[in-house]
């Protein structure tokens, strides 16, 4: 079966439900079904395994939750994960014996599974992803390496969580925070990254650094 944007022309409520009637009508029918979409939480929600393409040409296949731990480049990155991935021009130096992205805003250590793939780009500039959801609000158990200070410029409550739009120094990124996180725009906030999350990609390339 060939699926060509089916829900595209529906209503927000309306496609939650039918991305659901599909997914029983593929379980039902055990058929091998492509589905071609633009929205990609559709691909992440209905695909056993989705190819993402960029003007015709294969970026990526592989299953949703591998793509989206592991984007090869950042046109992938970019594409799955709502909100987007933030994406931070750095440069790689060395602090006290260990690498880290260095910014003018903050500086957050390289995590060791990336180290030998970016000791190459020693003071060299790659392009730091980090996902709105691996920022935090800052707490005392949080290691001081991983917390940056971030200035407050948008709040967007949706109820379950907020996005926070933050400038640290002259980056501009988004962080996903609790309902109950005590902050209003204009006000500062420590921010923790997950450092094991953070991906590296290459400024000329664009292929992530592994």
């Amino acid at each position: 079966f060939l699926f060509d944007e089916p829900l595209s022309n529906l209503d927000a409520k309306l496609r939650v439900a039918m991305r659901a009637e599909l997914k029983k009508l593929h379980d039902r029918l055990q058929a091998t079904v492509i589905y071609v979409t633009h929205d990609q939480v559709e691909a992440m929600t209905m695909g056993d395994r989705i190819v993402i393409m960029k003007d015709g040409l294969i970026q990526q296949v592989g299953a949703p939750l591998e793509v989206y731990a592991h984007p090869q480049n950042l046109f992938v990155a970019g594409f799955i994960g709502s909100p987007a991935m933030n994406f931070v021009a750095c440069t790689i130096a060395a602090k006290d014996g260990q690498l880290c992205y260095s910014h003018p805003g903050f500086t957050l250590p390289v995590p060791s599974a990336r180290a030998k793939a970016l000791a190459a780009y020693k003071d060299k500039p790659v392009t730091m992803g980090i996902r709105p959801e691996d920022l935090h609000e800052a707490t005392a158990q949080d290691p001081a390496t991983s917390v940056v200070e971030a200035n407050v410029e948008v709040m967007e409550p949706i109820g379950h969580e907020i996005y926070l739009d933050v400038t640290i120094g002259p980056a501009e990124i988004i962080a996903r925070v609790s309902p109950d996180t005590p902050v209003k725009v204009g006000q500062k906030i420590k921010l923790a990254a997950t450092t094991e999350k953070l991906h590296a990609f290459d400024p000329q390339t664009e292929k992530a650094i592994n």
